[in-house]
């Protein structure tokens, strides 16, 4: 079965920078090149939110809070999609998972999760 596999996480001072990765593994994963792939992000007691996502063609959303610090981005032919994470604040103290949405468009609606990994900025 296909899964997504979160790694880059860890700790880091506040204005510090870090780039999450995740790779989609299994069988039959060249047609992820296809789908919505984004970045969610929750921390405890809070609702899981979208922080990132890309389309197909390279277009990409984000959600207002890290727009000009957090870049998204994907390389179809390693299967891989990246997230730059710039001038880190606590706010952006959470647990990331990455997800990917089974349609050609991006709608914030994944129906594929990773394990997550945990980012934690002081």
């Amino acid at each position: 079965h296909v899964q997504l596999v979160e790694s880059g996480g860890g700790s880091v001072q506040a204005a510090g920078s870090l780039r999450l990765s995740c790779t989609v593994t299994g069988e039959n994963v060249s047609r992820y090149r296809n789908f919505c792939m984004g970045w969610f992000r929750q921390t405890p007691g809070k609702e899981r939110e979208g922080v990132a996502q890309i389309d197909r063609y390279g277009s990409a959303d984000y959600t207002d809070s890290v727009k000009g610090r957090l870049t998204i981005s994907r390389d179809n032919a390693k299967k891989s999609l990246y997230l730059q994470m710039n001038n880190l604040t606590s706010d952006d103290t959470a647990t990331y998972y990455c997800a990917a949405e089974h349609a050609w468009g991006c709608s914030w609606r994944p129906d594929l999760w990773g394990q997550g990994t945990q980012v934690t900025v002081s």
